[in-house]
């Protein structure tokens, strides 16, 4: 996420559905494991799925199974703090059908306890035709300051800044060890690695990532390199990554959590800041983080996450990106206060975003709703959503979490 930067008492978290016994039985594990919308051009996209010969795929029969409401909920990643979940939170993602959580916050419980939190998520998971649709569960784990999980079992990760003087062989031997801890807690996406390029020049005065060394190095050959190391680790363990935070945080000055009117104005299009990115998708990210800063030279009418500039062309049409794209937080960020939640959600499904994450769960309802309006009026919105849905259950069908017999 962007300046997803922890700090003690600051965070985000993981989601959920069905059942409110297990919101009990969940909160009683937790406790005991702790210790201290514009006009836009719509993509081509794949004919809805439809019950019959044309769903094929795995992806395409659970989809074709579900309600409208399971249907909007997969479009949303909602936090729940991974420390002391908050069964308001845990109520409203489940209500809301909402298909990936993450895990905010900072939790020292270890992996034991931190398993028997998500398994509580994972038994309130939507079933479709008597078949459980798995949880995408995510946590910020870069390393350094932003490390939501530690305790029993979880390695100290160092900051990126160190990674980055590693060997590619040592990080990416390195990455598939904490990837292997964090699937042994049940997470199975990192939003990480953090894909920006903070020059030098810059350095700690970048205070969305520099300020805490969350880059691998100050040279897009370095962060290419590495970034691609720490991916490859991670897939080697079969846990997902996610490059962050498109089309790069490291030459502005301001944080877009805590700022409003974040600038880029110099990467363009064929920046070679974007080198990190490039090699990632070739390598096959399954995820990429849109920022919410706006880059003037590429489009400088939107922040990135409201762009189809950004998100259309440049990331699906340029670089060829196929996976999922998912914003950087939408509930809580100061970038974009000034929209409404529901303006917010509507806005980066239109400009060709997949996957709405906001680390506020309060948030999810009038986002939702929203969604749902406006697919009531907009076939080309409605569209969108198909296809966001589809990427979204193709990249959970790769991970093992649909079943389809």
């Amino acid at each position: 996420m962007t300046a997803r930067v922890r700090r003690p008492g600051r965070g985000r978290s993981a989601a959920l559905r069905t059942g409110i016994p297990l919101v009990t039985m969940l909160l009683t594990a937790v406790a005991c494991g702790e210790p201290a919308a514009q006009a836009h051009t719509v993509q081509p996209v794949r004919a809805v799925a439809t019950p019959g010969p044309l769903a094929t795929t795995c992806a395409d029969r659970v989809y074709s199974g579900m309600t409208q409401a399971q249907r909007i909920g997969q479009l949303f990643m909602g936090g729940v703090s991974a420390a002391r979940p908050s069964a308001t939170d845990l109520r409203t993602l489940r209500d809301y059908h909402v298909g990936s959580v993450m895990l905010t916050g900072r939790s020292s419980a270890g992996t034991t306890a931190t398993r028997k939190v998500v398994d509580g998520f994972r038994g309130q998971a939507d079933t479709v035709s008597g078949r459980r649709v798995g949880l995408m569960v995510s946590t910020d784990q870069e390393g350094g300051q932003v490390q939501v999980l530690s305790g029993p079992g979880f390695s100290t990760i160092p900051a990126a800044l160190t990674q980055g003087t590693w060997s590619t062989s040592t990080l990416r031997t390195r990455a598939a060890g904490w990837a292997a801890q964090l699937k042994s807690a049940g997470v199975n996406l990192d939003l990480a690695p953090v894909a920006d390029v903070v020059p030098a020049s810059l350095g700690t005065r970048n205070a969305p990532i520099g300020r805490y060394n969350r880059e691998f190095g100050h040279t897009p050959a370095i962060v290419t390199s590495h970034s691609g190391a720490f991916s490859a680790g991670f897939k080697q363990a079969h846990v997902m990554t996610t490059l962050k935070h498109f089309p790069g945080l490291g030459r502005v000055i301001g944080n877009t959590d805590t700022t409003a009117n974040v600038v880029d104005s110099v990467t363009t299009a064929s920046s070679s800041y974007l080198d990190p990115f490039r090699s990632g998708i070739k390598s096959g990210a399954p995820f990429v983080m849109i920022s919410s800063a706006t880059y003037s030279k590429i489009d400088s009418h939107h922040i990135a996450a409201f762009s189809p500039t950004v998100i259309r062309k440049l990331l699906r049409t340029q670089l060829g990106f196929k996976g999922v794209v998912i914003s950087d937080d939408l509930g809580q960020a100061v970038a974009v206060r000034s929209f409404t939640p529901g303006q917010r959600a509507v806005n980066f499904l239109s400009a060709g975003g997949n996957m709405i994450l906001t680390v506020k769960a309060s948030t999810v309802p009038a986002m939702a709703q929203a969604v749902s309006a406006r697919m009531k009026t907009d076939a080309a919105f409605r569209a969108d959503v198909a296809d966001s849905v589809h990427r979204i259950l193709d990249a959970k069908s790769a991970a093992g979490l649909l079943s389809c017999g």
